[in-house]
Order: C-alpha cells, then structure tokens, then sequence
C-alpha cells in the first residue's frame, strides 16, 4: 500500500513542533482538562477494543488511574509508566470517554476501529524475487572483492557505501533496530550480525522475548528482512551486501501477524520503549502507525495515539537513539495546504477526507526529532512514487525506481536485497531509502561514539550531496506529465532536503 508521511522542518520546524506540544498537553504544569474521580462501573457490551491511556509518570497518578480503568471496564496490558503510557482492552463501548474524565490523564482513546483479532509498510509494489538462475548469472559478473550479487547493487555505489566498507564497515557496538513485520536472523547474510538479546515480538503492545518471537510469520511477511539487509547484510562471501555491514541489526517486530500486516499504536510504543531500554542506538521505521494515515489533533482518539507514540520516541531519543522513518509514497507535496487521505481508518471501513498536514500528523515521521526520509533512483533524480515537500524532507537516499534503468546484469532501477528463507529479491519505495540513511546514521556512530541523536541528524545534513531542483519540469514516470514541483534552493529543497547521504563522508 502506499503509505504516506509528512514532515515539517526548518523555517517551519519550530512553530508546528511548538503547537504540537503545546496541543498535547507537553509542557510543565498543564493539567487534565476535566480532573474528576473514578468514573462508575460499567457493563462492558461493546467490541473489544485496544486503548492508550497517557498520564503524567508519578507512581501515585498511575495507581489511581489504574483503579479507574478496571472501574471503567478496562483491563491493563502493560504500564510504560516511565513515559506514562497504559496499553488497556475493554469491551465498554463509552470506555475512551469515561476514562478521558479521570484526574491526571493527559489524554486517552481507541488504538483500532474494529475489535480485537486473537493474537502498513512503505514499499511500492509487489517484491521481485531473483531465481537461483538469475542470481547465479549476476554472481558471474561481480568483481574481485565484491559479494556475489553485489554487481545489481547500484545503490551501495550511488551513496559510496562500497568503498566506506573498505575504510570502516562499521562497529559491532552499534545496533540498528528495524521496526517492522519481523527479521528472519536464519538468513546467512543476516545471522552474523544479528542481535537477539536487542530483539522482541511487541505486537499488542507488551514486549515478548522469547528466542525467534521477532521471527516473520511467513514468507508473505518479507519486509523487515529486506530492510534488515539493506543495512547489515554481512560481507561474508554470500548474496548481497548492506550499507553498514559491520554493525548490529535487531528485529522489533510491531506488525499483525495476519495478512493485514498492520502496525497498531500499542505496538510501535513498545518499540521504541524497548530499543531504547535495550541500548540500541538507531531505529529504522519504514511504516505509518495505523490505523489513521494522519492523527488529527481535534479528534480524541487520534490526539491520543499521537501523544502516546511521540513520548516513546522521544523516550528513545533521550535514551540516545536516532530514529529514522519514510516519507511515504504517494508523491503528495507535503508542504501543501491539504491532501486527501480516503484510506482511514485502514482497519474497518475507510472514508474519504481532506487534511492539513501542518494540523493533522502522520507518526512516527512527523514527530520532532525524527529524520524524514524521500526516495531516489540510480540517475539520483527523486523517485516517481516518493513523497516531497520544502521543509518536511530531512534527507534522500536511494530506495529504487522502475523508470530510472541502471547498467546492472538484472537491469532492475529497484533495491536488491534478502528476503525469508535464504532468498533475494528486489523492492522500490521510501521503505528501501529509509534504511539506507539508518545505515549511514550506523557508520556514523560508528566514527564518532559520542555524538548524540541531534548530532547524528546534523552530520547526516551535512554530508548529503544536494543535486538541487531539477531545472525541466518534473515528469517522473515519463509520460509528457509534470507530476511535482520542487520548491527551495540548491542547498535545501522540498525534493532532496539537505541532500542525499553519503556513506564515504560517514567513515571520513
């Protein structure tokens, strides 16, 4: 599906990031809106619905708004209590209301808009897995030095991460969590860096270690591997190479285990709490949070989901993790007054609607702090599906493009990466960039063990090579229709942010 994220930075970073926190309730001595007692109990006749309830973190308010929430027909999943966040389930249809009434939540509603299933990414189209006969032709091609499938690799070449692995591959004290529908670490281009002891299971909201719960479901849940090794695929001899090959990578699976393959509030919460707890240093976050493709601020349920996923990130953040997210694929001007989103919600019956971005946020890439990322083909022009916008895009990287054809044996414009089951295969989408810039962000940490999340952003800026606007219209799928327009200046602009990462300058 295409997923879309916007992003406000620069000029605009400070007014939107201000009324952000002030409409959440962010800043010191802001107190709940109506401070009552415990509501009455209920009788739950409802669907069983999954709810964040978000609180100030004094134990004393946390215990009190646990008793309101068994009152109010609500069960507790699990208490983040150090970002003040409560995963609950409840059957009681007027549950968000009653609970929104007790002294000392901050904010509180529905995660989901249907019930509860026994227990959405941003790559664009249907993978393209390469048959054995294939690879073993490219294998054929590949250069001294070089891992087998590396020849079909233009992306590693376009940022310089093929020549930054011979300075420095990266550090084994760096851990890159990947976000998503599950890594499979049996993969012999994942397993030699793979990190078990920073891995998890969180869907539904509560972190499950047990050995291989961070596992895909099956096959069909290929994503997260393919990300995983656009980052850290080992240079081991084997299939293909990632971009920081000698870091860590984990696996934080957030992702239904059905073919929804959908990535609930309560789930991402858990992620970043966790990662953070477990001394990772960079997330890779290649979704939106469903089941609202843009939280609006006016609506308590999505002002709740909101609340609740940024204070994780930034838990995270003042843990020390950079956390790096898509910018979605849907080629929309971010930076314009409105957009139509007619998927939400994308867990029951959508309807269409007309959104501010600037008022209406997509999480986790809206957030503050968080580096928004855009997409670019082998020409380094911006890709036909990847979404845009002055001020919104942080940085670009390549995540592929069926219309821009590189010089490789496959001739494929898409990421070659790993999928489940010892296999390989090609993808396009924002889903691809973003772990390219977490690997870059990896290198970096890497070089410079001290620098904090805010520093990271500011080298990944600062090294981005900025190809600058294009000077002819824009036609990206090549059929005589300008499909976008890049506004800002060679140094900064709406299509590539600062620029597109490099790899070599990370290790330099």
């Amino acid at each position: 599906m295409a997923h879309l994220r916007p992003r406000h930075r620069l000029a605009l970073a400070v007014p939107v990031v201000l009324s952000l926190t002030a409409s959440l309730g962010f800043l010191p001595g802001v107190a709940s809106a109506t401070p009552l007692t415990a509501p009455a109990a209920t009788t739950a006749d409802g669907p069983n619905l999954s709810y964040v309830v978000n609180t100030t973190t004094d134990h004393r308010t946390i215990a009190s708004v646990k008793k309101a929430i068994a009152a109010a027909g609500g069960s507790v999943v699990i208490a983040y209590e150090q970002i003040g966040v409560i995963v609950v389930h409840s059957a009681n249809p007027d549950f968000g209301r009653q609970i929104r009434t007790v002294r000392g939540v901050r904010s509180a509603g529905a995660t989901r808009t249907s019930p509860l299933k026994p227990a959405g990414t941003t790559d664009e189209g249907a993978v393209q897995v390469l048959s054995a006969a294939e690879a073993a032709k490219v294998a054929k091609t590949a250069d001294a030095g070089q891992e087998p499938l590396e020849a079909d690799q233009w992306d590693l070449r376009a940022i310089g991460a093929d020549k930054a692995a011979a300075v420095n591959p990266g550090s084994k004290k760096v851990t890159v969590a990947v976000i998503d529908v599950g890594v499979d670490d049996t993969h012999p281009d994942i397993a030699p860096n793979f990190s078990a002891s920073q891995s998890a299971n969180c869907v539904g909201g509560k972190p499950d270690t047990t050995y291989g719960s961070w596992r895909p479901v099956d096959a069909d849940h290929y994503h997260g591997t393919h990300v995983a090794g656009e980052i850290a695929a080992a240079r081991n001899g084997v299939g293909v190479a990632g971009v920081a090959p000698g870091v860590k990578v984990s696996g934080i699976t957030v992702a239904e285990p059905d073919s929804t393959q959908l990535f609930y509030p309560e789930s991402v919460v858990c992620a970043f709490v966790f990662a953070a707890d477990h001394g990772v240093e960079i997330t890779n976050n290649s979704y939106y949070v469903d089941p609202w493709l843009y939280n609006c601020l006016d609506d308590p349920d999505q002002k709740a989901i909101v609340d609740a996923v940024d204070r994780a990130q930034r838990y995270a953040q003042r843990k020390g993790t950079l956390n790096v997210a898509a910018a979605g694929n849907s080629n929309d001007d971010l930076d314009s007054d409105a957009l139509t989103d007619a998927s939400s919600p994308d867990d029951s019956t959508a309807t269409t609607r007309t959104v501010d971005p600037h008022k209406c946020f997509d999480i986790p890439t809206q957030l503050p702090g968080v580096v928004t990322v855009s997409s670019t083909g082998v020409k380094g022009a911006k890709s036909y599906f990847s979404s845009y916008g002055d001020g919104v895009i942080d940085v670009a990287a390549p995540g592929g493009d069926r219309y821009q054809i590189p010089d490789t044996p496959s001739a494929n414009g898409r990421i070659l990466s790993t999928l489940p089951n010892n296999t390989y295969g090609f993808l396009q989408g924002t889903s691809m960039a973003t772990p390219h810039v977490a690997g870059v962000a990896a290198l970096l940490k890497s070089t410079y063990p001290w620098a904090s999340p805010a520093q990271l952003q500011l080298l990944l800026k600062a090294q981005a090579d900025n190809p600058g606007c294009p000077t002819a219209p824009y036609d990206g799928n090549g059929d005589g229709v300008v499909d976008a327009t890049c506004a800002g200046g060679k140094r900064v602009n709406g299509f590539y942010g600062f620029g597109i990462v490099n790899a070599l300058r990370a290790v330099k």
